[in-house]
């Protein structure tokens, strides 16, 4: 078991730093000047150049292999960034010159927005903790009544239930997320009362309480889109499981009908509902944003709407590679769950 996590964990690595590069690549080896994009709409060219130096970009009037190299030192700046820290601005002798305007950068430092005068880590980290709670409210909502009515479809097969089950959770993923999230904050919110008005409200100020009922809105306008494709998964793959042999066999043995279909069934499908998840929960961290736009909080998808209309290029690849993080740090997580789930997966 423990050799199984270890090899996930390096594999992991590896790919988060082939990551970095691929992305660091895209933005820094096209003939497109980086800078001109990472100092802010109507830049002047003295701006643009200050900002080339005090980020450490490339020129891109370089040769092509000129270019490639500087693209190199930018990633390796990067990694060390990440590893150790940095200083912003990366040029020595400008930090010397003016010592009072130096910033530091803490590990694991994302890069430093020259638009916004401060580090992306300070930006997400006050954009993230919005996105993270309406995600968790959101994945809470849509696992538990997925599944559970995936298996009531799944036990009802053919009946009104099965196709009124399957068929309202359908009805519901074909409206629109905006559409979903203003009848919510119209209705249920504004004219009838039933929730406060949305806001966010950190645990350390309104307690867990007052956190929770200020996402219910939001974690249920996502949960209902996502909810769908759980519902039908789960009752395709509980049907599947409900028709194999050792299910048959456990049923020979005198094992009543919720043992054998909650230990033994739901267990099996819960494999690839856990690859779902995973995936799922890393997309909406950062994919939110039409939520987070109707509802007015400002988080890691509003961020990034916000940073590429400003042309806040440092912001944009930060936001970028922790998402890819993201999304690589849930696999590993599936990976390991899947051996708890299915021990046959850890000699794999």
């Amino acid at each position: 078991m423990v050799a199984y996590i270890i090899r996930r964990v390096i594999v992991g690595v590896l790919m988060l730093v082939a990551m970095s590069a691929v992305v660091i690549a895209l933005f820094f080896a096209s003939p497109v000047d980086a800078a001109k994009f990472a100092c802010g709409r109507n830049c002047p060219p003295d701006r643009i150049a200050e900002t080339r130096e005090a980020l450490g970009y490339p020129d891109p009037s370089l040769p092509p292999i000129d270019k490639a190299a500087a693209t190199v030192k930018v990633w390796a700046g990067f990694l060390e960034g990440v590893a150790v820290g940095r200083q912003y601005p990366v040029n020595e002798e400008l930090r010397k010159a003016a010592p009072e305007l130096v910033t530091d950068c803490p590990a694991p430092c994302l890069g430093y927005s020259q638009n916004n005068q401060t580090t992306v880590n300070a930006e997400i980290a006050e954009a993230a903790p919005i996105s993270i709670s309406i995600a968790m409210v959101a994945i809470v909502i849509w696992m538990v009544f997925g599944v559970l009515f995936g298996v009531l479809a799944a036990v009802t097969k053919g009946t009104l239930v099965d196709r009124g089950v399957v068929g309202a959770t359908l009805i519901l993923y074909a409206f629109p997320t905006f559409f979903i999230g203003a009848l919510l904050l119209n209705y249920v919110a504004i004219k009838f009362g039933l929730f406060p008005a949305p806001g966010y409200v950190p645990i350390a100020e309104g307690g867990v309480g007052q956190w929770l009922v200020q996402l219910i809105l939001p974690g249920f306008t996502l949960a209902v889109v996502y909810m769908a494709g759980y519902v039908r998964m789960t009752r395709a793959f509980v049907l599947e499981s409900l028709s194999e042999d050792y299910i048959r066999t456990a049923r020979s043995k005198g094992l009543k009908g919720p043992k054998v279909l909650f230990k033994h069934a739901l267990r099996a499908a819960l494999t690839p509902l856990v690859t779902m998840a995973g995936l799922d929960f890393a997309s909406v961290l950062g994919g939110a944003i039409i939520t987070e736009s109707v509802f007015n909080y400002y988080g890691l998808g509003k961020l990034a709407v916000t940073a590429n209309r400003d042309f806040d290029l440092p912001t944009v690849i930060g936001l970028v590679l922790l998402l890819g993080a993201l999304v690589i740090i849930a696999n590993i997580i599936v990976d390991i769950l899947y051996a708890f789930i299915d021990p046959r997966v850890r000699v794999a």
